[in-house]
C-alpha cells in the first residue's frame, strides 16, 4: 500500500491543493517498509489527483481538503483522511496501526442529496454502504 501525506516542515500540510510536498510511505505487512519526500512540481488542485495516481497512492492523509479536490481523487480511487494535524511520521503510523484521528465529515461527500448531514454527524455510526468496510477503523477528531 501506497499513502501520501501532504508535508511541510515534517507536518501534515493543512491545505492541499496548495501543497508544495507529499510524503510518500510504502507499507508492507503493516510496516513502513520506505518513505519520501517529493515536490509537486507545482501541481495543484485537481491536478494532484492525477499526480498523486501515476504514483500509485491508495490513501490521502491530509489536512484541509476542497469539494473539486475530493471529487477528483474519488475518481481515482484514492481514500481520503482529511483534518488531521501534526507529525507526518505519527499520522502514517495511527493510519497502520488503525488510530488516526480525522475529520470523516471531510471525507463524507459520496452521499447524495438524500443525505444530510447535521452538525453532530459523524460518518461512522450509522450504515453506509459506500463506506469501506474492510478498512481500519478510525477515531474521528472530536
Amino acid at each position: 500500500m501506497r499513502i501520501a501525506i501532504t508535508f511541510e516542515n515534517e507536518n501534515v500540510f493543512q491545505h492541499f491543493g496548495h501543497t508544495k510536498q507529499f510524503k510518500i510511505y510504502d507499507v508492507e505487512n503493516n510496516s513502513i517498509v520506505k518513505s519520501e519526500i517529493i515536490d509537486t512540481n507545482g501541481s495543484g488542485h485537481g491536478a494532484l489527483a492525477t499526480f498523486l495516481k501515476e504514483r500509485n497512492v491508495q490513501v490521502l492523509i491530509c489536512g484541509g481538503i476542497g469539494g473539486g479536490a475530493q471529487d477528483a481523487l474519488n475518481k481515482e480511487g484514492i481514500k481520503i483522511y482529511g483534518g488531521v494535524q501534526g507529525s507526518c511520521d505519527k499520522a502514517a503510523n495511527d493510519f497502520i496501526t488503525g488510530t488516526l484521528e480525522y475529520n470523516p465529515d471531510v471525507k463524507c461527500n459520496h452521499h447524495g442529496e438524500h443525505h444530510h448531514h447535521d452538525e453532530n454527524h459523524n460518518c461512522g455510526n450509522h450504515s453506509c454502504s459506500s463506506h469501506d468496510d474492510s478498512a481500519p477503523k478510525y477515531i474521528p477528531i472530536k
